[in-house]
């Protein structure tokens, strides 16, 4: 468990990055599993549903305000350290939801379970960096762009398997015993790392849990019709905090919101991306159900088969991604898969009126097989494009970039649904389109900078 300035030894190596995977599979598995448990929560615990998305909306917005706060400390005491408690803070709010017998509690468990997730999103990506050699970082990345991906596209799947067998406590229940198992792994396979010297930023942390919370959620009340005053205000309130943030963070030498790392070319361009692609892709994953079913008259059973080939093209396709990005340029692999991805998109927009499955399925795979293509090089720019004692701060604005990019899609579907009815799901793939085509645009910008961090991460 001693760090190791180029990555740790085999099987060591192994064991790490699998407790890595199975806690991003478990925050990722369980921030979409309950939208597909929401009526059956509401029914059992008699409460209306308005109240009852309070059990999705707690678990994100705890992520959300948590991000950067956390990657922050992990900087500070550790990123091994910050993992483990996130770990064993999810396994304990999982068993907590399985018992809850009322709304409120389950509600106030799931925001300890967006806590718990935002320590393990926060740092994942930095520990991988420790966790592989240099020369094989791409690889890691891959392993686990690979998951989220899986995670993410299958939530609803496991979720409706579960929920035909079991009832909804169970969806929460799974977690404890794997959890308990990777929490033990964590223990004795993640590398220790560097230590900093500087203090925790707590007025950093509130005003960026301020500035993130008030901006999300004046997005997605926008986006599903709220009150014009609200979202005003929300947003007001977020453009005050981040502008307190910066000023603040710009004078730090270890800034908790990373201005230092978003000065450098590599990393900003990055992000960039990360946010233009995120939205695309959440975009059409909200879409394309109403799309398949209300446009072609397929069941939700054939919808949710017919979306599998887009996971399993990024499954296939960001591992070979990753060997490449540790020989060839971010920009030019993410610029030719997001190309590849604003293809797939325009093809599902442009399907036939009778399609069969099978033109329905290969440009479900075209969509993942570009969206593969440019995850792992773009992650591995970003993490790779900072300083190693920065590892945190680039691993939690990866995350916050992620979640900013995903919020922007869903509330642009809810906003075209709101607006146009009954065609809004043509519209929304091609505004989809439109960022991933902005995402490759950003992505080439990339090959302009003389950057050999993009290739070799430095070391200090």
């Amino acid at each position: 468990m001693i760090h190791s300035p180029d990555g740790v030894p085999l099987p060591q190596r192994n064991w790490a990055i699998a407790t890595v995977a199975l806690g991003i599979t478990m925050s990722v598995l369980d921030s979409a599993i309950a939208n597909v448990a929401l009526p059956t929560i509401a029914r059992d615990l008699h409460t209306d549903a308005a109240f009852s998305i309070w059990v999705v909306n707690g678990y994100q917005l705890a992520i959300t305000i948590s991000l950067l706060p956390l990657s922050s400390l992990g900087d500070i005491i550790g990123y091994r350290r910050i993992y483990i408690a996130g770990l064993a803070l999810f396994t304990a709010a999982s068993l907590a939801c399985a018992l809850s017998q009322t709304l409120t509690a389950l509600a106030l468990a799931r925001v300890l379970q967006g806590f718990g997730a935002a320590g393990i999103m926060s740092v994942n990506t930095a520990l991988i960096r420790f966790i592989y050699p240099q020369s094989q970082l791409g690889r890691g990345i891959g392993i686990n762009t690979v998951m989220v991906a899986i995670s993410a596209a299958a939530g609803p799947t496991i979720a409706g398997g579960i929920l035909s067998v079991a009832s909804w406590p169970w969806l929460f229940a799974v977690n404890v015993p794997i959890g308990i198992v990777a929490v033990a792994i964590a223990a004795r396979a993640l590398p220790k790392t560097p230590l900093g010297k500087h203090g925790f930023d707590f007025a950093g942390a509130l005003l960026s849990a301020g500035t993130f919370g008030f901006l999300i959620g004046g997005i997605d009340a926008g986006g599903h019709g709220e009150a014009g005053k609200l979202v005003a205000v929300e947003l007001t309130l977020a453009i005050a905090c981040g502008y307190f943030l910066v000023r603040r963070e710009l004078s730090r030498p270890a800034p908790l919101f990373p201005v230092d790392l978003l000065g450098i070319p590599i990393f900003a361009l990055s992000v960039g991306t990360s946010i233009c692609s995120f939205a695309a892709q959440m975009l059409a994953f909200v879409a394309l159900p109403f799309h398949l079913q209300q446009e072609f008259g397929y069941s939700a059973v054939q919808t949710g088969l017919l979306i599998t080939p887009w996971p399993l093209a990024i499954a296939f396709a960001a591992p070979v991604a990753g060997r490449l990005a540790d020989r060839h340029p971010a920009g030019l692999l993410g610029a030719i898969g997001l190309l590849i991805f604003a293809c797939g998109l325009v093809a599902l927009a442009l399907l036939p009126q009778h399609p069969q499955l099978v033109d329905v399925a290969w440009r479900m795979a075209v969509c993942g097989l570009g969206f593969g293509f440019f995850q792992t090089p773009n992650n591995r720019a970003l993490i790779g494009s900072a300083p190693r004692h920065r590892s945190g701060g680039a691993s939690g604005m990866l995350g916050t970039a992620r979640l900013l990019g995903q919020t922007m899609g869903a509330a642009l579907v809810a906003l075209l649904f709101g607006r146009i009815g009954a065609h809004a799901t043509a519209y929304a793939l091609y505004i989809a389109t439109g960022f991933a085509l902005a995402a490759a645009a950003v992505s080439s910008l990339r090959l302009l900078q003389n950057a050999p961090e993009a290739l070799s991460p430095p070391l200090d």
